[in-house]
């Protein structure tokens, strides 16, 4: 099987690993691209420095391609953005921003443009000017959300583009890939499946939680105030969601938010850290090595397409 996806980004599997701040690390990137996905570093809250550092290290664990991933609202993201070009990876991922005066910098550097979009106006306009893919990321997915989910994104701006379309938001087995196939994706990207992987170096706590937790665990905070973030209830969420409630200050809800990922994923604060995860979360059940993942993702996925003709 081919699709335009695998051929832009030369990989094996239609599988993008999520960037996830404090997750999303060299080990975890590259155990992913070598199991056949497209493994992807999160640039997230880091310095620049530590971003070369971490492609440096993919390298020497894969010749596969990998990406990095780029929040734009990140202050120092020019600098960040030098340092991918100057090291050379595969493809990067650019959400939260407009990613378009940047094109023509990873253009000249060979590097693959991903746009994370949360609707068919942005999705329109990427691939206008000239992105090489698009990420839709529904509201199930974990972390930073918009208003729509990945259905109603996947039925509304499929049709509408086409360069690779990468559905996000709910993605945990081959069942989903399936499904975003047919719809018309090029393939799924993954995030919160990823963080249970023996590869990534995210808190033993934080994956316990997500092998613990029950189907309606996922809340999200920050809806009433303009921005909502997806994670799975504890002492911080029910905090912060009484204040919000109550119509507390932004600034105030911003003070009682920060560093709260970070306490999460790498102190491993389960209770007052913000856990960010996505809405599908009874397959969650255990720890394995990434590569065992995507395979058996990829056994689903073809099971399903299989038996999809005599549905009808």
């Amino acid at each position: 099987m081919t699709n335009k996806l695998k051929r832009l980004l030369n990989i094996q599997y239609p599988i993008m690993q999520g960037g996830m701040a404090w997750v999303s690390e060299a080990k975890l990137a590259a155990a992913v691209s070598e199991a056949g996905g497209a493994g992807v570093i999160a640039a997230g809250g880091r310095e620049a420095a530590w971003v070369r550092e971490q492609i440096r290290l993919a390298k020497a664990l894969t010749d596969k391609p990998f990406g990095v991933n780029v929040t734009l609202l990140t202050d120092h993201k020019e600098a960040i953005m030098n340092v991918i070009c100057e090291e050379g990876v595969s493809f990067v991922a650019l959400g939260a921003g407009n990613p378009i005066p940047y094109f023509a910098q990873f253009d000249a550097a060979g590097i693959k443009k991903i746009s994370v979009v949360p609707n068919a106006k942005l999705a329109v306009r990427m691939e206008e000017n000239g992105a090489d893919a698009i990420v839709i990321e529904g509201m199930e997915a974990g972390g930073h959300i918009g208003s729509l989910t990945t259905m109603a994104l996947m039925t509304q701006v499929i049709p509408l583009i086409n360069i690779p379309v990468i559905a996000a938001g709910g993605f945990v087995d081959g069942r989903g890939l399936a499904a975003a196939l047919i719809m018309g994706a090029s393939g799924v990207q993954m995030g919160t499946r990823f963080m249970l992987a023996e590869e990534c170096t995210v808190h033993p706590n934080v994956k316990q939680r997500i092998i613990d937790a029950a189907d309606t665990d996922s809340v999200v905070t920050g809806l009433l105030s303009g921005h909502a973030v997806r994670g799975i209830k504890n002492k911080f969420t029910n905090k912060f969601l009484t204040k919000e409630r109550l119509c507390a200050p932004l600034s105030e809800l911003e003070r009682i938010a920060t560093g709260t990922n970070r306490l999460a994923a790498v102190d491993g604060d389960v209770e007052n850290g913000m856990i960010l995860a996505g809405q599908s979360l009874l397959p969650l059940v255990k720890i394995e090595p990434a590569r065992d993942m995507i395979e058996s993702m990829m056994s689903q996925a073809k099971e399903c397409l299989s038996q999809a003709p005599k549905l009808l």
